[in-house]
């Protein structure tokens, strides 16, 4: 008998669907919300509306996509954490009410978790252990993944997310929101060396990287006051030279890890994965330090529904299930519940 799941994701601003059969993803339907773009930023409480809005649409377009009826799913699965606790209550409400209406099993996912697995979605996928660095706009970790649900972070920020200076950063240069993309098109045409930036060394694992803000702001600030043009006369070797410090930031502790566990399987995850200087940046360091590297589809790499479902599968073949009276965790740590 076949295992289909219904794999529910609403962590922060994407409403999304899929659903798993056997393993294979029978589909990963994404709904954006363009609200936030106004307000430079995510508006948690128009975050949790727009997910009421779009979540019922999206799931009837998913299931109407895999052929399936509900009567044929196996369980029901949801991101419990970490993410908004609004954008959360919204997808764990309905998961729930639709597991208890169908009679269904509850799965409940660690987004983050979710992340790292989403390397198993497609061929080539990772053998185990492997080294995965994750990094999102409200993460950025790295993650030892020995099984499919044996994880440990061995390192991660001890402030912002990487994700998150590249948006604040690109907020101070005036480019729209979400401002990692649009810095990082502009690095890709800019001089990595024009501008020197502080690239922080924390002990062991842990990375920092709110100075390098701070950084960037008195940088412009000194050179607007000799130059009210500057950032427009140099916004591509600024975004080139800022992601050039962050990159470096994000590969000299990959390094560290990877020389510590004695490991070269090397995998990225998370929206930051789709930077296009990370990824090549890794590819290079790869070749220098015999690594393999796997990196997920750009469609996997943000927040999506079908990451959730394959992390629910290999959940389901242990019988994890969760019970209608759990609830959502705004922090949620990998290898823990809370």
């Amino acid at each position: 008998m076949s295992c289909n799941i219904l794999a529910i994701e609403s962590s922060c601003d994407e409403t999304s669907a899929s659903v798993i059969s056997d393993g294979k993803i029978l589909n990963n339907i994404v709904a954006t919300q363009s609200v936030h773009e106004k307000y430079g930023g995510v508006v948690p409480e128009l975050a949790s509306r727009a997910h009421q809005q779009h979540l019922i649409p999206v799931v009837h377009e998913a299931m109407q996509g895999s052929g399936l009826a509900l009567e044929a799913l196996s369980a029901v699965a949801f991101t419990r954490g970490p993410g908004l606790m609004g954008a959360l209550l919204v997808g764990v409400s309905f998961s729930k009410a639709l597991a208890y209406a169908l009679d269904l099993p509850l799965i409940d996912v660690n987004h983050m978790e979710a992340h790292v697995l989403a390397h198993f979605i497609e061929e080539p996928r990772p053998e185990f252990p492997f080294i995965c660095l994750t990094v999102s706009g409200g993460h950025t970790q790295l993650v030892l993944v020995r099984d499919y649900l044996d994880m440990e972070v061995v390192g991660e920020t001890t402030d912002d997310a990487v994700g998150e200076a590249f948006d604040k950063i690109a907020k101070l240069l005036g480019l729209p929101y979400p401002g990692g993309p649009f810095l990082d098109a502009r690095a890709s045409k800019g001089n990595p060396k024009a501008f020197t930036f502080p690239v922080s060394d924390m002990k062991g694992l842990s990375f920092s990287f709110s100075g390098i803000k701070t950084a960037v702001l008195y940088f412009l600030k000194g050179h607007l006051k000799e130059n009210p043009n500057f950032i427009q006369e140099n916004m591509e070797d600024i975004c080139a030279s800022v992601q050039y410090t962050l990159i470096k930031t994000l590969i000299q502790k990959l390094k560290k890890a990877a020389k510590q566990f004695h490991i070269h399987n090397i995998a990225i995850a998370g929206g930051v994965s789709a930077n296009s200087g990370l990824r090549w940046t890794l590819q290079k360091e790869a070749a220098k330090q015999g690594w393999q590297v796997f990196i997920p589809k750009m469609e996997y790499c943000t927040d999506n529904a079908a990451m959730v479902a394959m992390a629910a599968h290999y959940k389901y073949q242990k019988g994890l299930f969760c019970g209608l009276d759990i609830s959502p965790l705004a922090k949620m740590k990998i290898g823990k519940n809370g």
